[in-house]
């Protein structure tokens, strides 16, 4: 099939006409359109398209649709707010744990791991950081005092959630049992599951991309104690970030407040529904 051919800021409006939805304002429309991109913006109107006629099945006003917008980048703002606090707990955990267990250089040797861990891609990926990082003042330290000697305590930090995920997958099933338990009373399985999930929203929100009405790749599991049966939308990942969350005593005012206040502005315009939110939605993140 042929690629479509570029389209003006104006011809992308009236296909936004076209498509049911109201603009009063073209100028306006324009201009919101040559800073967020037609492409971008076409996610947000998903919810209201009826596939067989590539339309809205309600008019809908394009103020609408920019609310939406701007209420998803809140919401990507509050939740990489959680996510920092949890990654680094999860990094200082990780660390912890295996120079206790394998020493400081445990991490470079392959009989730390399990026989599926696949070490030369591994190493390849730590050295990519130490690389990349070559110029950081922790990197030349360790480089002139200690020969390019670097300890888990230090390198972890330059380690992306996914290469966290890897990091941790690859671990014994012994060790890994013992780091969930210890962190959050879960099974390895579970813990596996949340750095898979909290990877891709963490992708998600530092690529700025959206998270209403969106279908994740995957769901993570629940603890055996919990009720709640997740799905694949983004209510599912805010019931993870509470479960994974380091200060439960902080969680209500650090999050469900903020998250609280942001649907009551957008109530007029966002569906509770798109987002997978359960009627008893506070209740049930509320530590």
């Amino acid at each position: 099939m042929e690629l479509k051919k570029p389209t003006t800021f104006e011809e992308q409006a009236e296909l936004l006409k076209k498509k049911n939805i109201i603009i009063t304002d073209k100028a306006s429309c324009m201009d919101f359109l040559s800073k967020t991109n037609y492409y971008r913006l076409s996610g947000y109107y998903l919810p209201f398209i009826r596939k067989e006629e590539e339309k809205c099945f309600i008019a809908i006003e394009f103020e609408r649709i920019q609310n939406i917008y701007m209420f998803d980048a809140e919401l990507r703002n509050l939740i990489s707010f959680a996510i920092e606090k949890i990654e680094i707990h999860v990094r200082t955990q990780l660390a912890y744990f295996h120079a206790h267990a394998y020493g400081a250089e445990g991490y470079m040797d392959s009989s730390s791991f399990n026989k599926k861990h696949k070490h030369s891609s591994y190493m390849s990926h730590v050295n990519m950081c130490i690389a990349e990082n070559a110029n950081t003042l922790v990197i030349k330290h360790h480089k002139e005092k200690y020969d390019g000697h670097i300890p888990i305590w230090a390198i972890i930090d330059f380690f992306s959630i996914g290469m966290l995920s890897y990091f941790y997958r690859g671990m014994k099933n012994n060790d890994k049992a013992k780091i969930a338990e210890t962190t959050y009373g879960v099974n390895y399985q579970t813990l596996e599951s949340w750095l898979r999930c909290l990877t891709d929203l963490r992708n998600r929100c530092a690529h700025y991309s959206r998270l209403y009405y969106w279908i994740f790749p995957a769901t993570p599991k629940m603890p055996a104690k919990e009720k709640y049966i997740p799905t694949r939308r983004i209510f599912a990942q805010l019931y993870m970030l509470k479960l994974m969350y380091p200060d439960k005593e902080k969680w209500n005012d650090e999050f469900i407040k903020p998250l609280t206040k942001l649907i009551k502005k957008n109530k007029n315009d966002i569906s509770l529904k798109h987002l997978d939110f359960p009627y008893r939605w506070q209740s049930m993140l509320k530590q």
